[in-house]
């Protein structure tokens, strides 16, 4: 088993990777790693540098403000267009439906509260869901780093065979619940699946009914 402790250049970077499209501020990389802001500061130099230098690498460092992230390079741009517009013609993943059930039922969420919710990172499936278009942002969340919220779209909407998110499929009984379900993403998931089966069983009878 490796023990070995990660460097600090590679916590920072860890950092950068987990706070996704939103970034991270000076402040909190500070804060989370324990490191004086000076010493972040040159860690940051040192992997914009590294970056820059290293041809085989995808990423580069990007920062506005006192606000940095971790983005691919611009010359990546047509491979990472194409990656996001093949999957459209994919059914939606486990991944994908459990991101869009938790912004569903808990619109407006950031994406750390989605994080938290399944227990790991979601900016991937986020990106793919606003490339499909059936999520957006809606503002930014009053708090520090002023993180985006989400929201469904109104092709959300349609591909659900919704008319509006009333006609959500209701969760479980919420008396029949104790905190660990609310903050399972398997309870959101269930409930939209049960609807996506439904828009199916729809489409089905629709198409026999026209044949």
């Amino acid at each position: 088993m490796n023990n070995i402790e990660p460097t600090n250049l590679a916590k920072i970077e860890g950092l950068l990777f987990i706070s996704g499209d939103e970034g991270i501020t000076l402040g909190d990389l500070s804060k989370i790693s324990g490191f004086m802001k000076p010493a972040v500061l040159g860690l940051l130099q040192q992997l914009k540098t590294k970056y820059e230098n290293d041809t085989g690498s995808a990423l580069v460092l990007l920062n506005s403000g006192d606000t940095y992230r971790l983005a691919t390079k611009h010359e990546l741009s047509p491979v990472i267009k194409h990656y996001f517009e093949v999957p459209l013609t994919i059914p939606l993943t486990r991944a994908l439906l459990e991101v869009l059930a938790i912004v569903a039922y808990r619109q407006p969420i950031t994406r750390l509260e989605i994080d938290d919710i399944r227990g790991v990172q979601s900016s991937g499936s986020l990106q793919k869901l606003m490339v499909r278009g059936l999520i957006d942002t809606h503002g930014r969340l009053d708090a520090p780093g002023r993180p985006f919220l989400y929201v469904t779209t109104d092709s959300f909407l349609d591909y659900f065979g919704l008319s509006s998110l009333k006609d959500l499929p209701p969760l479980a009984k919420q008396e029949d619940l104790d905190l660990d379900d609310m903050n399972n993403g398997d309870l959101f998931l269930e409930a939209l699946q049960a609807r996506q089966k439904q828009q199916e069983e729809e489409n089905g009878t629709s198409t026999k009914s026209n044949g």
